[in-house]
């Protein structure tokens, strides 16, 4: 039975119940992993809260999955992962160890709980998960990641800076997707960032960055990335997508979510006729809306598009004089106050439109939210991923 028996795979879906006290079967199994084959360790950042976080996460929804018998969702979930995995050097042997470490610790956690079907079924499904993993790395033939060298570093806001590199290959993504950036100020600490601009078949590639209260790797972009640095990034991911014969497009974008709506109108200016969008694009304060002039020079090339600016305060700060002037010229919609789901929703719940929402997770939600409202169907909004 082992994969086909639901009651034994419920058993191991709700070891990794999001409301473990502490996390305590995944930071035992990380210890224990790490016990096994010391190599291991130096694969993982310092601080290891959002990675056993994240792996908890992954856990629990494979085997609920399973649970439901959906295997092809988890395998292509599985199958990517390990694909992805190889920018960090896991090795074939990495996945053995895996396994065995996983093996012993739900063992161990379960205690009287685990019986005859509930090993067989462990041992069945941890066989499938590190077998898809590492059978989808040995199987990938493209590069394992693409090193760049940062030519423009460009301060544009208090918080937010552009950043573009040279990559030493091409890297074909889809506009709208997203890749896995590693830094050299900040070793072994990956984060998801959203290219600016279509694949350039010349190797250029552009990110747009706020920093993050907090956050290590954004505080140090914006801050301290200068020309020269060499940045290591993943294969892409992600869906947010536009479809040409699928009707108009409202796109909402919030301060940085800017980027990759961007990339997907700068690849539909390549078309003479495109279906009609209509861009929201906020932030706290006007002085943050640092693409509007770009925004402009495509709308005005581009009858297709149009822009609606949207700012929380109706006026600047004092260090908004700091940084570069972004009024565009005359020729966008009318600037608007307010937060971006309310002057978004003031025209109704857009239900008849193709709707991409791009931002902070508290944006996207709140947004969503307030489109469903309305009235808009939630299979035609799309977003990336919230806890990526």
């Amino acid at each position: 039975m082992s994969l086909e028996d639901a009651d034994a795979l419920r058993v191991l879906r709700d070891a990794f119940r999001p409301d473990d006290p502490g996390g305590q079967l995944v930071h035992g199994f990380y210890d224990h992993w790490f016990a096994l084959d010391v190599s291991v360790r130096d694969l993982f950042p310092p601080e290891m809260a959002a990675q056993r976080a994240a792996f908890g996460h992954a856990m629990h929804w494979v085997y609920g999955e399973l649970v439901e018998q959906r295997a092809a969702e988890p395998v292509a979930f599985l199958a990517q992962l390990g694909r992805d995995h190889r920018k960090y050097g896991v090795l074939p042997t990495h996945y053995e160890t895996l396994r065995r470490a996983l093996y012993v610790t739900l063992r161990g956690h379960l205690r009287e709980a685990w019986t005859d079907a509930v090993d067989a079924a462990a041992v069945s499904s941890l066989n499938l998960i590190t077998g898809v993993m590492s059978g989808a790395a040995d199987a990938e033939e493209g590069p394992a990641w693409w090193d760049g060298t940062v030519v423009e570093h460009q301060r544009v806001s208090r918080d937010l800076a552009v950043v573009r590199l040279r990559l030493d290959r091409p890297m074909d993504y889809h506009p709208g997707q997203y890749v896995n950036v590693h830094i050299p100020q900040c070793p072994r600490r990956w984060r998801y960032l959203s290219p600016a601009i279509p694949a350039d078949p010349e190797a250029g590639v552009e990110f747009h960055i706020r920093q993050v209260p907090g956050g290590l790797v954004s505080t140090a972009i914006v801050n301290e990335t200068r020309t020269g640095d060499r940045w290591r990034m993943s294969s892409p991911h992600g869906g947010l997508h536009i479809d040409r014969e699928g009707g108009d497009i409202l796109m909402v974008a919030g301060s940085t979510g800017l980027a990759p709506l961007r990339s997907l109108i700068m690849d539909l200016a390549r078309y003479a006729e495109n279906p009609r969008i209509h861009l929201f694009y906020g932030a706290r304060y006007r002085c943050e809306l640092y693409d509007l002039p770009t925004l402009w020079q495509v709308s005005s090339h581009n009858p297709w598009l149009s822009v609606s600016p949207v700012s929380e305060y109706n006026r600047d700060p004092e260090w908004a004089a700091d940084y570069p002037d972004v009024t565009p010229p005359r020729g966008l919609h009318v600037h608007q106050t307010g937060l971006l789901p309310e002057v978004v929703t003031k025209y109704g719940g857009w239900g008849d439109r193709q709707i991409l929402i791009c931002g902070g997770p508290a944006m996207v939600r709140a947004t969503k939210a307030a489109l469903i409202a309305k009235g808009a169907p939630p299979e035609r909004i799309q977003h990336d991923p919230l806890s990526r």
